[in-house]
């Protein structure tokens, strides 16, 4: 049996350079970080943000000490400085604060969301169930958290989130994905949205619906291009319907409707009706 791990240890080292092993300390947590952004979604909707009730199980005190401890390990696993320095420490505690400050902005997004499928759903009887039971909502919420802090160069911690949003209600949203308001996806499972995806408002998704890229352009040793955009641009007011695929840099014009089961890899333009 140690002859066992030491073949992987000898694996690992192949795979990873020593840098890797010297930082490894500072790898953020899975389980605490899922934690921490639970506990944010319920604080966002149980509890005005400026209240302090005393049977509260946490305040926005404790948890952005927690979120600045797995920031912080984020930023120096990742600096390619020296790990652990003051430097990171710094940017932690700032970016921490300026999260914590958009949480009200963030919040308002949310109920955007939140009235979006109790009014876009017949069958929801008030926005209450679809708070507590859609999928969809519990996926958007999260991701628009994640979201945050990737766009401020916040790396491992966003997709921990939306990774275990994906593991729960089976609705892939990568943390870059930009959402306006008023977004609802209905029944969700199998729903994928792409890093690059731009979002407006008033959007409204089915069961399956992939807004994905198509095949990774190559630079010269072979190797996937990455930081451009390759995923769809779906503008205001844009309803998709089950198992549609979208793919590539292109636009969903303003008010269309996409039917079910298509392929759609050109531009479309406002106002269009797909069949």
């Amino acid at each position: 049996m140690s002859d066992l791990f030491s073949q992987t240890e000898d694996e690992l080292k192949r795979t990873f350079d020593a840098n890797f092993f010297q930082k490894a300390k500072f790898i953020p947590s899975a389980r605490k970080t899922v934690a921490i952004f639970c506990a944010l979604k319920d604080f966002l909707y149980q509890y005005p943000l400026e209240s302090r009730r005393e049977n509260q199980p946490f305040t926005l005190e404790s948890l952005a000490a927690r979120l600045e401890e797995q920031i912080k390990r984020s930023l120096c696993f990742l600096c390619k400085e020296k790990a652990d320095c003051a430097r990171c420490e710094q940017h932690a505690k700032d970016l921490t604060r300026e999260f914590i400050l958009a949480l009200p902005d963030i919040q308002r997004l949310l109920i955007s969301d939140v009235n979006a499928a109790y009014e876009g759903d017949p069958a929801a009887i008030s926005p209450v169930e679809p708070l507590l039971c859609y999928p969809g909502v519990t996926a958007v919420t999260l991701q628009r958290m994640a979201h945050f802090l990737h766009e401020r160069g916040v790396r491992l911690i966003p997709r921990i989130v939306t990774e275990y949003a994906h593991n729960l209600t089976g609705i892939d949203i990568h943390p870059g994905a930009s959402i306006g308001p008023g977004f609802f996806i209905d029944h969700g499972t199998g729903v994928v949205i792409g890093e690059t995806c731009v979002i407006g408002a008033n959007v409204k998704l089915y069961q399956g619906v992939t807004l994905g890229a198509k095949s990774f352009p190559l630079d010269e040793h072979g190797n996937p291009v990455k930081g451009i955009k390759r995923h769809p641009n779906i503008e205001d007011d844009v309803i998709i319907y089950a198992e549609t695929t979208v793919l590539g840099n292109i636009t969903i014009g303003r008010g269309s409707v996409i039917g079910a089961n298509k392929w759609i890899t050109q531009d479309v333009p406002p106002h269009s009706k797909i069949n």
